[in-house]
C-alpha cells in the first residue's frame, strides 16, 4: 500500500485574500477621483498633484470640492 498525501499548492506561502469592503472600494474610487481631477486641474505643470487639499480661500469660490 501506498500513502499519497496531497497538498494544495502555496496553502502555506500565502496568507488568505480578504475582498476589501465597500468602504473601502469606495473610499479608493474617491482618492482615484480626487487625484484625477487634480490632474486635470495641474496640467501641465511642473508641480506634483497633492491629494490633501489646503482650506479654500476666497479666490477659490469658483471650484467645486467635495469633503
Amino acid at each position: 500500500m501506498h500513502s499519497q498525501i496531497v497538498c494544495e499548492e502555496g496553502a502555506m506561502s500565502r496568507p488568505p485574500h480578504n475582498e476589501p469592503t465597500p468602504e473601502e472600494i469606495k473610499e479608493k474610487h474617491r482618492l482615484e477621483e480626487a487625484l484625477e481631477e487634480g490632474l486635470k486641474e495641474t496640467f501641465p505643470a511642473s508641480d506634483p498633484v497633492n491629494v490633501t487639499q489646503p482650506p479654500p480661500s476666497r479666490g477659490d469660490s469658483h471650484v467645486k470640492r467635495t469633503d
